[in-house]
């Protein structure tokens, strides 16, 4: 990958950028107290910012880190806002050009992509194609090497100051995730790798952005090297698709190989081929061939919040608004399914009572 990105520094820490980069780091989120603070002192709290960049004194603060299940567990971690104005500085001008080195298949964190795309994608070759290699990597923001990361960064940027401040955004999350990460010794590694930084925190924009920058050398593999014709990833979910078994077991090696490189792994018994016709797992949907479903745990997740809003409502604790928009919002995904049966099944039962009062 050729060296573009060389003089980039003036732009990051131009006050016009960064003032911009602010106004995209709060879209959303004004009432926050936080993001008002900054917004109150706007002008000052950006010169500030800008002189922090340019002297080499700026410095990331802690995260403040919360468990979600989306519905998996996870760790989601909340940069101070002046550090979220500093990563959106920074993947505002450095984004574009790796953007254009990404394949189309790849669907996470990217403008016109996202979940359903990716389903219609996956099902299209499910007609097509007789068997599927399934992967998906083992822990993989809290196993995500610095070292690795950086190097990759330098294959596409030679701006010294941007590659600088990319090592203090990563070096600020070593260890967020260390509860998360289970220690896996690679060929060639003694007891000090235990301590190798590492770990990108999610929550980061940054995080998902370079997420694709490490990956994509996974999907330049697959594509160019081992010339699959039909393969897609969803951050580090992804499928190949063949008629031949025996070369998609081939490719599950290869990918394996690669991966032992960048200090990733799979996970092995989940990572295997089978045929189509059995129903592909992948972003809350079962694909078959001919329909789509959405995944029982998905169906069971709303049905219970559904009830939940509906004894809220009758409550007083929301509104019919809130509720309605809640119920639309899930329709909207679950129309992307085979769910007509499902949706009327899920409605046409009674309504919930009010909940009594203690």
């Amino acid at each position: 990958m050729p060296k573009t990105l060389a003089h980039l520094w003036p732009q990051i820490t131009a006050f016009t950028h960064l003032w911009a980069a602010w106004q995209s780091a709060a879209r959303g989120k004004r009432s926050s107290p936080e993001v008002a603070g900054f917004d109150a002192n706007a002008e000052s709290s950006v010169l500030a910012l800008q002189r922090a960049l340019v002297d080499g004194t700026y410095a990331p603060s802690g995260y403040r880190s919360f468990l979600i299940h989306d519905p998996k567990r996870r760790w989601v971690s909340a940069a101070p806002f002046v550090d979220r104005v500093v990563h959106h500085a920074l993947v505002r001008v450095i984004e574009p050009a790796f953007e254009r080195s990404f394949i189309g298949d790849s669907y996470s964190n990217r403008v016109g992509k996202g979940t359903h795309a990716a389903v219609e994608r996956a099902h299209g070759w499910a007609k097509r194609y007789r068997y599927v290699l399934q992967c998906d990597l083992r822990q993989f923001f809290p196993s995500v090497d610095h070292a690795v990361m950086l190097e990759i960064l330098a294959k596409k940027i030679s701006c010294s100051p941007t590659l600088a401040l990319c090592a203090i955004i990563l070096a600020s999350g070593d260890g967020v995730l260390a509860d998360e990460y289970d220690m896996v010794f690679f060929d060639g590694d003694d007891l000090l790798a235990t301590y190798r930084p590492r770990g990108l925190p999610i929550g980061n924009l940054t995080s998902q952005f370079w997420a694709n920058v490490l990956l994509n050398e996974l999907d330049q593999l697959v594509k160019r090297t081992l010339q699959c014709k039909a393969y897609l990833r969803y951050v580090d979910d992804f499928l190949l698709f063949s008629d031949d078994k025996a070369e998609l077991w081939a490719w599950k090696n290869a990918i394996r190989e690669l991966l032992d490189g960048m200090r990733l792994t799979m996970h092995e018994k989940s990572s295997t081929v089978y045929p189509v016709a059995n129903g592909i797992g992948f972003l809350g949907q079962r694909i078959f061939p001919t329909y789509r479903r959405l995944k029982t745990r998905n169906a069971r997740a709303f049905e219970a919040r559904f009830r939940d809003g509906q004894i809220a409502f009758n409550n007083g604790e929301i509104s019919l608004e809130e509720l309605t928009t809640h119920v639309r919002g899930w329709v909207a995904h679950a129309e992307h399914a085979n769910t007509v049966g499902l949706r009327q099944h899920i409605f046409s039962k009674p309504w919930q009572p009010k909940k009594a009062k203690p």
